[in-house]
């Protein structure tokens, strides 16, 4: 009997996680000998440098990383990824011959999920982006390499968004209090803040500023469907919900540690939802 390849999922809390779904679900597709946990991490380095050397130990061929420990992963990495050092966060570990290897899929996830809804003949002139976390970097990333010439980030916190900009050269910032008349000509709007997340308080925005075609996007999916998608579908919007970017970023973790066939379809998605709602009963 061959010996099951194991990865995991790190965060704190991690029950809300849905990444074991998604490569469980791939792995029985496959019939593949691999199984995917979720093992729930103090905030601490030293909790994370502790949690991830066990789990090489124990054979597991790597783990994805979620809050709080993405800068952590970054630190306990022995290589890490051009893009990972961009975004300056790391959402994947892989545990080598070398030791640790650090990389976000976070980018090539966003990235994807927008190509889904996207135009080939799409204008990319303007973007805005609300947020200056380690999300943000990732979609500012994607964004530059999908063509996006003008990108804007507009966050609660000014210090944030010049931290983000002097990392990110090409981006600009606009005040927080600015954010809606910030959308005039853009051609996408995305949050990656917490705000209108369950629980979390609203985000408080208009989209009358928003020129018609714009594409809206998410990357919270607790709820799946937010206020600000909502707002924009009726609209007439073409939105991006955080599902999208989950599925698609789950892809070269499982080909790395689990299998080959890493599908993202409307089963994966239904499977998904479904496992949202049966959360919130």
């Amino acid at each position: 009997m061959t010996t099951p390849k194991l990865a995991a999922v790190i965060g704190y809390p991690i029950g809300h996680s849905l990444s074991p779904v998604i490569h469980n679900t791939w792995a029985v597709r496959e019939r593949a000998n691999a199984h995917y946990i979720p093992v729930e991490v103090g905030e601490s380095y030293d909790c994370f440098a502790r949690a991830a050397g066990a789990l090489a130990t124990l054979g597991f061929s790597g783990c994805n990383v979620t809050l709080p420990h993405k800068e952590n992963a970054l630190r306990y990495a022995i290589e890490i990824s051009d893009k990972a050092k961009l975004a300056g966060s790391a959402n994947m570990l892989t545990f080598g011959h070398n030791g640790p290897y650090a990389d976000n899929t976070d980018i090539i996830g966003f990235k994807c999920a927008l190509e889904t809804v996207l135009d080939e003949k799409a204008t990319r002139r303007r973007a805005v982006i609300y947020g200056a976390g380690g999300a943000a970097r990732g979609v500012v990333i994607a964004l530059r390499e999908l063509g996006y010439e003008k990108i804007i980030v507009a966050n609660r916190t000014p210090d944030r968004s010049a931290a983000l900009v002097e990392k990110l050269p090409g981006t600009s910032t606009t005040p927080w209090e600015n954010r809606n008349e910030a959308l005039e000509g853009a051609d996408i709007l995305v949050n990656t803040t917490l705000l209108g997340m369950t629980n979390a308080p609203a985000l408080e925005v208009s989209l009358d500023h928003l020129p018609a075609g714009a594409v809206v996007a998410d990357i919270v999916y607790h709820p799946l469907e937010t206020a600000l998608l909502r707002s924009a579908k009726a609209g007439g919007y073409q939105t991006v919900d955080g599902l999208a970017m989950l599925m698609h970023q789950a892809v070269p973790g499982y080909k790395a540690w689990l299998g080959k066939n890493a599908v993202v379809d409307d089963d994966l998605r239904k499977r998904l939802v479904g496992a949202l709602k049966a959360r919130v009963m």
